[in-house]
């Protein structure tokens, strides 16, 4: 069976700074019609940052949807004109003061693939020097070292809820055991 669904037509409803939100109408596999809501999202990227005792860098921010602090690795908003990879180490000297080395790819996550476009890029990488951190206006958080094998406790006992960072500590812990890290 056919599975695609072929935009029929594509209604702007909110055009925001980060987020821009359409309503499309699909013509479905069967033929008959229905609506779409699509939250389109430049993309993200996360980086895992090893130190040489096998540390984590994690930072700690209020994330005002859940009205909670969140426990995440430094991950941000893909800017235009710079690769996956340049974003990814630049949000990791922005929000730790890390500098990497190493860094290896480990994939692409689709948060929310019935509502959003977006897509995060997910990285690992050893941790080459520490400097201070370069916030942007109006960013707040923390940085938390935890160990590698902690983290990985953590995730499994539902005690870290961000996803990118569940797959990140994950994917990173299972490389290191395999020695490709």
């Amino acid at each position: 069976m056919e599975l695609f669904e072929k935009t029929l037509d594509s209604k702007k409803i909110f055009d925001g700074r980060v987020l821009h939100i359409v309503l499309d109408e699909v013509e479905l596999p069967d033929g008959k019609r229905s609506k779409r809501e699509v939250v389109n999202h430049p993309g993200g990227v996360c980086v895992a940052a090893l130190d040489e005792d096998n540390n984590l860098s994690f930072v700690k921010q209020f994330r005002y949807p859940y009205k909670e602090v969140v426990l995440e690795l430094p991950a941000g908003k893909l800017e235009k004109g710079s690769t996956p990879l340049e974003n990814g180490k630049r949000e990791l000297l922005e929000e730790t003061g890390l500098e990497g080395y190493s860094y290896i790819s480990l994939g692409q996550v689709y948060p929310s693939p019935g509502y959003t476009s977006e897509i995060i890029h997910l990285y690992a990488c050893r941790v080459k020097s520490q400097g201070e951190q370069r916030l942007d206006e109006g960013e707040f958080l923390n940085v938390e070292k935890i160990s590698l094998n902690k983290a990985v406790e953590m995730v499994l006992n539902n005690m870290i809820p961000d996803s990118k960072t569940q797959i990140a500590v994950l994917k990173t812990a299972a490389l290191l055991k395999s020695g490709k890290i």
